[in-house]
């Protein structure tokens, strides 16, 4: 993405519509996950910890870890989609580095490039503790498919 503000803004429609979506998720709201910033091409997620989202030694649970991803880098490609397409993920890869210890995990995204049909999303997961320190846990990379909105019933 460019350095240009101008060219990176973000229409406050189109974060709020990103917003709406990702709150409407069921699991979304179930886990307690959180949007923090979006921009044009990217978009921070957070995920608290609860037990609920923790594996048997107590550190955030792979499955949690690979929700983010996977929420992430779909909703930060929607921010580059044009009206009347939806995004929805066809594939992504998790790299977990260390156990997510933490207070939160914090998940960002960003696009690779805005293609037509395929979005290419990197994101890292970083476990963030009680005075704000942040530690990288996990990469993913994610391929996410462009296809028209009203084969998803007119959501994006």
């Amino acid at each position: 993405m460019s350095d240009t503000p101008e060219k990176d803004a973000l229409d406050p429609a189109i974060a709020d519509r990103i917003r709406a979506a990702l709150n409407a998720q069921g699991l979304f709201r179930h886990l307690g996950a959180e949007v923090g910033a979006i921009g044009r091409g990217t978009l921070e997620m957070i995920l608290p910890f609860r037990p609920e989202v923790a594996q048997q030694h107590g550190f955030f649970h792979g499955g949690a870890i690979g929700f983010l991803v996977d929420n992430a880098t779909t909703a930060a490609a929607g921010t580059v989609i044009r009206p009347g397409e939806a995004v929805l993920t066809a594939e992504y890869k998790l790299n977990v580095l260390a156990p997510g210890v933490g207070e939160r995990l914090v998940c960002r995204a960003t696009v690779i490039k805005a293609g037509r049909m395929l979005i290419p999303v990197e994101a890292q997961v970083f476990a963030r503790d009680a005075v704000g320190g942040e530690k990288l846990i996990a990469v993913g990379l994610a391929t996410i498919a462009v296809i028209p909105a009203e084969r998803v019933g007119g959501r994006a």
